[in-house]
């Protein structure tokens, strides 16, 4: 009996797990292909000057290995791939922080580069060379983490979704979405994706200190990982309401905020930590006239500085004519957030627009995830959720008995994918006002709802099929696109 009810998640777990080895290596075997087919735009990847640290003998060393190494070719195809922004990421792995701008790159991967590099792949560096170690160790560690990322998202959708079936399909449809070249590359989205998603499996598993730990290394890995303390904080919420209006417990309820707010104040730590490195770095020791501008600030962040002084990013500052084709370019994944958004607040009002304070009393099971509810709880909540159920028709019968009967097949609608959501509108309106919105493509491309909700219309009555079409056609052209032109150093988001 324990077996079958077991065996369709472990069945899928492996399905999950294949599909995740097979679209990284169909990423690898296309990044081969193309580099080999064509000429990249720009040449300069292999380019790696002297280390500016003090210590100049390493360098030294390293080009003394780089002269001597058995496969020189090798050594050079992996070094060639180092485009983009990898090149920081491996650069700040061999020589540490050198220039104001590269404080724009989060030291997580960095520091797992070095450490891989140092320790698993140091004996293949007699044999490729210093640099090609770095980025072996930058790929090897990145596809790993994305099929970690794949099972952790396919457990999150078993629990929130309460679907076996929709949650392998969204699991697969992570596995090649559209930004699959960044998750095999050496950049940080993957490490952020498996700490974000993995945290948020943890925090729905009621393992608050390690959701906090996991949480805490995707503001590690990349700023917006500090967005993550959202979760707690909506968590906080609702456990300090129901503490306040519904148990009548006040001191309950200071308990309840103090503890929130530690929780954040550790996610927050590594982002405010990095900014101080970065000021001590940077900053002191300097003279006035020396400093740089933000180092002067009231509250100085170097971070921001960053983002505004070398890459312009600001509020409606990328909303120029000339920009028009990266909207474009980030126009499907914008527009697959905005109709998930705008799919659940229409059909779940009561839900969306009360921020969960009002959900049915058919949700409780699946909003406790995050809501936190007490045992008796739910008829506290009789207030909220009496002029729903006094909605009826003529011959008495409620108006939504149906859509509420079965609360375990809510599925994409259940009250447990409201952090969810707001989380994801948070980010796609940052990616759209804020930053260059080509970004966008990768920037959304780790939340779990985009996935879900293409899940839930593939299955939809009517037009799901067709849905499914577009959806899969949106994702091999960009697997494709992505491939082609990113590996060639020609730009795509």
């Amino acid at each position: 009996m324990t077996q079958t009810k077991t065996s369709p998640k472990l069945h899928h777990e492996t399905t999950v797990i294949k599909s995740a080895i097979i679209s990284r290596l169909i990423v690898l075997t296309l990044i081969l292909l193309w580099r080999t087919l064509l000429s990249p735009y720009d040449t300069s990847a292999p380019i790696n000057p002297n280390c500016l640290s003090n210590n100049s003998s390493q360098p030294n060393v390293d080009l003394q290995q780089q002269q001597h190494v058995l496969l020189p070719s090798l050594g050079s195809a992996i070094e060639s791939s180092i485009v983009w922004d990898s090149v920081y990421f491996v650069r700040i792995a061999q020589c540490g922080y050198e220039y104001e701008q590269t404080y724009a790159f989060f030291p997580l991967l960095p520091l797992c580069i070095s450490l891989l590099s140092r320790t698993v792949l140091a004996p293949l560096v007699p044999v490729i060379g210093q640099r090609a170690v770095l980025g072996l160790s930058g790929f090897v560690i990145n596809n790993i983490a994305f099929v970690i990322v794949a099972v952790y998202l396919y457990r999150l959708s078993v629990i929130i979704l309460k679907d076996h079936d929709a949650a392998l399909r969204a699991s697969i449809l992570f596995c090649f979405n559209p930004a699959s070249i960044f998750y095999s590359s050496i950049y940080s989205e993957t490490l952020y994706a498996l700490f974000s998603v993995g945290g948020l499996y943890h925090l729905i598993s009621g393992k608050d200190v390690i959701a906090v730990l996991w949480f805490a290394l995707s503001g590690f890995s990349r700023s917006n990982g500090i967005i993550n303390a959202g979760y707690f904080c909506f968590q906080t919420m609702h456990q300090a309401y129901d503490a306040v209006f519904l148990r009548k417990r006040a001191f309950l309820a200071l308990q309840v905020v103090v503890g929130g707010a530690l929780r954040c104040i550790c996610i927050f730590v590594p982002f405010v930590a990095f900014q101080a490195y970065g000021y001590n770095n940077i900053c002191l020791g300097h003279l006035p006239n020396n400093m740089s501008p933000w180092c002067k600030a009231r509250v100085p962040l170097l971070y921001n500085y960053i983002q505004s002084h070398y890459w312009g990013v600001g509020f409606l500052r990328y909303f120029q004519v000339k920009q028009l084709p990266n909207f474009l370019l980030a126009s499907p994944i914008l527009s697959l957030a905005l109709c998930s958004i705008v799919h659940y607040a229409k059909l779940k009002p009561e839900i969306f627009f009360s921020l969960g304070f009002c959900a049915p009393p058919e949700h409780k099971d699946s909003a406790a995830v995050f809501f936190s509810f007490a045992e008796n709880s739910s008829n506290s909540r009789e207030n909220c959720n009496l002029k729903a159920r006094k909605q009826v028709t003529k011959d008495g019968t409620s108006l939504l008995p149906e859509e509420y009967k079965l609360s375990a097949k809510q599925g994409y609608l259940s009250a447990a994918v409201l952090p969810c959501i707001l989380h994801l509108g948070f980010m796609a309106a940052t990616a759209f006002f804020v930053m260059h919105v080509q970004v966008a493509t990768r920037f959304l491309s780790f939340s779990p709802p985009l996935y879900w909700f293409a899940s839930y219309i593939m299955k939809s009555p009517g037009t799901g099929k067709r849905w499914g079409y577009i959806v899969w056609a949106y994702s091999a052209a960009y697997f494709l696109l992505g491939s082609l032109l990113f590996s060639n150093f020609y730009p795509f988001t």
